[in-house]
């Protein structure tokens, strides 16, 4: 892990999932001494690529102590989080869920445990949701004893190859903290991302690279992507491979499944269930089949050789896709980190 001082600073990360916030500070010089989740099955990939430990807890089940605990308070101090964020997603828009309630929970964890700095990120649609109350709230407890910094991002501003947009909060003692601004001119493509992996058919693994496979297509499906475009949707298809919910009247709205992505331009979000064909634009620009899951992971900005599970122990596509879409893209945590990381040196 490195010596205790030759780093820019600690970092707890709840809601850590398998890393990628903790990825993205990791790389910008961030030694990362915890991460909480619930999910134990995130514990091999949090652990393995971020020389940390996991622990696996309900955050309602842990104390200001427990965390205050894991730092060093010798060098500078970051707790982040992304609260789960299907509760303030498009997706589910006007439906009840109590997972509201773990935004406001990190918001009392964070004042009471006074590290430097706090980071959040969020989907865009949390400042909309209640009216917008929920992340007023948010914000009046952390500005009870922080500078608080928000805005909305778009993904593609910092390197990531994917149409994401997200909600960041950086809160700092001393004074308001920025983001700082990207520096890329041109966007990443899917081309540039994952033109270079190996070809795969549908259903195929690599011999290479165990997270390098791709869901099976049934007859129907195959002769579905066959008739599909890049950028293009199921209305491209003859009228006999059309399912019958598609051409209802209620059913043609939903351009936005069953079709490819494109080579030059970037993808589109990449979503918990992206592994499948019909669950939005995610079959590949040429090859006849779905989005592989490194393909996914890449887009999520993970390097090459990130790892999610042990070998020969792959848990199934429902959990791996799972954890690939819910995770932060990591190029944007490390811009996050970065933007701490200024504020830290001015402050030094």
């Amino acid at each position: 892990m490195g010596k205790v001082g030759k780093c820019m600073g600690e970092v707890v990360d709840l809601f850590c999932g398998v890393g990628g916030v903790s990825h993205g500070f990791k790389r910008a010089g961030f030694r990362i001494v915890a991460g909480y989740d619930l999910d134990e099955g995130c514990r091999y990939a949090f652990e393995n690529n971020n020389d940390s430990r996991f622990v696996a807890k309900d955050l309602r089940d842990v104390s200001a102590k427990e965390i205050k605990a894991r730092f060093s308070w010798e060098i500078p101090s970051v707790l982040v989080g992304c609260a789960p964020c299907q509760p303030f997603s498009s997706y589910k828009k006007g439906q009840v869920d109590d997972r509201w309630s773990l935004l406001k929970t990190f918001a009392e964890i964070a004042i009471k445990v006074e590290p430097d700095y706090v980071s959040m990120e969020n989907v865009a649609g949390l400042m909309e949701y209640q009216n917008g109350q929920l992340f007023s709230e948010f914000i009046e407890i952390l500005e009870r004893k922080y500078h608080c910094f928000h805005t909305v991002v778009d993904c593609t501003d910092f390197g990531v190859p994917q149409r994401r947009k997200r909600l960041v909060v950086i809160a700092a003692k001393t004074r308001k903290p920025t983001l700082l601004q990207p520096k890329l001119t041109v966007p990443v493509s899917v081309k540039d991302a994952i033109q270079h992996l190996e070809p795969l058919k549908a259903g195929e693994l690599s011999d290479c690279d165990p997270l390098h496979r791709c869901s099976r297509l049934s007859p129907l499906n195959l002769k579905r992507i066959r008739a599909s475009k890049p950028g293009g949707t199921w209305r491209d298809w003859p009228r006999e491979l059309v399912s019958n919910c598609h051409k209802a009247k209620t059913g043609k709205g939903y351009g936005g499944v069953y079709g490819r992505m494109e080579w030059n331009r970037a993808a589109p979000t990449i979503t918990t269930q992206c592994y499948g064909y019909g669950n939005g634009r995610f079959g590949h620009p040429t090859q006849d089949r779905g989005m592989s899951l490194r393909e996914a992971a890449i887009l999520q900005t993970f390097p090459e050789n990130y790892q999610f599970f042990e070998e020969g122990k792959f848990p199934g596509f429902k959990a791996v896709g799972r954890w690939i879409g819910n995770a932060v893209p990591v190029m944007l945590a490390e811009n996050i980190a970065r933007s701490i990381s200024t504020e830290i040196k001015a402050n030094a």
